[in-house]
Parts: structure tokens; sequence; C-alpha cells
């Protein structure tokens, strides 16, 4: 039996910051959409380049685009612009340099029960100039509802080493007011993982989760530029509002395990900033790892949590938790910029 999709709008929010080489293959795989009931909506967050004209442009060729242009205030103020802006029942997220597959839409809203509270995730593909990885969530395809949706999902949604469902805003239909009725939560200070900001929230108010099978339509432009691992001086502090943010997520929504969670999370995300120390500190990096050790009682944690890493970066960064001294500060620097290299000539 052929499968019935909701009679729904789908407003797709694109936040557009100086995108102007990426902007065009990103609207078209949106206009190719199979789904034609779409509303997609341009937010330029105060582009430098062309990306301005460009949206205007597409406005005037698709009545179904809408052109919102703001002062620079950052990704998470571009799409709570959007948002507000859209009218659509469902809602999804394009990045600028992203592109998506012609039947996502329609695949994504076949799986829609066209009842409120739901979220449907399809799956995504690292594009690299010297190929493409291919990226599936870890939590297992299905429907997840009741009991099931509670015990697997929303008790497991942070602190573990993979993420059981991605917390990315992209690759996934959302339920209109599971985003409208979160936008409190949405931090504008948090500049790291901005989507758990809203992502997070609405997993925990939802009540009914798709996970498709394979459904590799979202790609992800991998920008060799990153490869080039720059030092930011505020990560710590960066993540640690972004730790206080997710503990604030769960008191609010009343998670069995919410705290302990948290705390987990909290542990894998100040792996982060010691592989930001690792990997670009220069003078007194070894200092800064042995204070930001004690401060947050990250070898105690470990324990504590039960944390095991499996990946071999998380487990050099384990291993100078563990017992942050001179030898293994410098040994870490030493496999980070070994590994950095290899990733550079492959």
């Amino acid at each position: 039996m052929e499968e019935k999709i909701p009679e729904k709008t789908v407003s797709i929010i694109v936040p557009v910051y100086n995108a102007q080489n990426f902007l065009k293959k990103c609207v078209d795989s949106i206009l190719a959409q199979s789904f034609r009931g779409l509303e997609i909506i341009l937010v330029d967050d105060g582009s430098k380049d062309k990306s301005p004209q460009m949206c205007d442009d597409y406005a005037k060729q698709d009545s179904r685009i809408r052109v919102l242009h703001k002062p620079n205030g950052g990704l998470i103020s571009a799409w709570m612009a959007g948002v507000e802006r859209s009218t659509g029942e469902y809602l999804m997220f394009v990045d600028s340099d992203d592109w998506i597959d012609a039947c996502m839409v329609e695949e994504l809203l076949k799986r829609a029960s066209g009842e409120p509270g739901e979220i449907v995730c399809c799956n995504f593909v690292i594009e690299r100039p010297n190929g493409t990885e291919e990226c599936r969530h870890e939590l297992a395809p299905g429907v997840y509802e009741g009991e099931r949706l509670e015990t697997e999902v929303k008790r497991r949604l942070l602190g573990n080493e993979r993420r059981t469902v991605s917390m990315s805003r992209c690759m996934k239909l959302f339920s209109r007011e599971l985003i409208l009725s979160n936008l409190n939560f949405c931090n504008p200070k948090v500049r790291m993982g901005e989507d758990v900001n809203i992502v997070l929230p609405a997993l925990c108010d939802c009540r009914r989760l798709v996970i498709l099978k394979d459904a590799l339509y979202y790609h992800y432009y991998y920008n060799p530029a990153s490869i080039v691992h720059k030092y930011d001086p505020g990560m710590t502090e960066g993540i640690r509002e972004l730790a206080r943010t997710i503990q604030t997520i769960f008191a609010a929504k009343g998670v069995e395990n919410g705290e302990w969670q948290a705390k987990r999370e909290q542990v894998y995300l100040m792996m982060l900033s010691l592989k930001n120390e690792l990997r670009g500190g220069r003078k007194g990096c070894s200092a800064r790892i042995a204070k930001l050790c004690q401060e947050d009682r990250l070898a105690d944690s470990l324990k504590q949590y039960d944390i095991r890493a499996q990946d071999r970066a998380n487990r050099v960064i384990v291993w100078v938790m563990k017992k942050p001294g001179a030898f293994r500060c410098a040994a870490g620097k030493l496999a980070f910029g070994l590994y950095d290299r290899w990733i550079q000539k492959h």
C-alpha cells in the first residue's frame, strides 16, 4: 500500500552568512524537492559577500522563498529568526554550505504520523574533497514511542562517547511546536555545540521519534580549512556554558537520570577542551591542562561515571586526564601533531 503523506506545509530554514560559494548548490537542492509544499526561508545574517543579493534573486524566481536580512548575530540568532518568521506545521534546517537529496522531504514526511510531537531523522554523508563518509545514528532504525522512547532514547540522550541520536538540527523533520516551545532554552552565549540548545529539549519533549534505515539524504560539506586546528583560548568557558545549559534543560524537563547524563556529558565535552590545548596550545599548555583537570576534577569523574574511551583520540586525552603532568601533555601534543599531519596527507 502506498504510504500517505500528511497534508502539511514544511518550512525549511537556511541560515546564510558569507556563503556565496556554496549557496547555489544548497538552494537548488531544496528547490528540486519532489515534495512541493515548501516554505523556504533564507536568513541572511549580515553577510558581507554576494549572499544577500543571491538570496533576493532566488526569492524573485520562486514564490515559496522568503528572505530575511538581519544584522550579524551568529548561527543561533539566525535560525531562531527564521523559526519565528516561519508558518509550516513541520520545520527543517539546512546549512548554507550543505545540500539535500531531492527525495528527502517527501521520504521524511512519509514516515510522519501527522500528529504533534514527532521527530523524523534521516542519516547523512560527509562530503570531503577526497571522498565521502556515510554516517548513521547510533540508535537502531525504528519507531520509538511510549516506554521504549523513555528507556531507549530519553535516558540515553547524552553522556555517551557517540551520541545516541545526533544533536544536529539538520537531517531532521520536527513538529513545529517542539521547536517553538523550546526557544527559551537557546543560549546565545553558547558558541560550540549550539544545536544542543534546541535539539535536546525537543527530544525530551517528543512523543514519537523515527530513525530511518540508511536514508543518506543529507550531505554535509567538510571544509578542508578545518583541518588546520586553530587554538581557541575561549573554548573551555564556552564548553562550561554549554554544560550549564544542558543541566538546565534536563532539570526543566524532569528526565529521570538527567543529572547523571549531564555530568557524564560534561566529561566528554571537557575532552574537547583538552584536545584544543594539545593541538593548538603553546606556552603554558601543560599548566592550563593541569589547572583544567583539577578545577573540574576530571580524573575523579572518569572513575565516578565509569568513562572508558574507545576512540583513539579520546584514549590519548583520557590518559592525559588521569595524570596531567608535563610528560603526558608533551606526549599527547606529539600524538595529535602526527595524527593531524597524517589526516592532511590522506
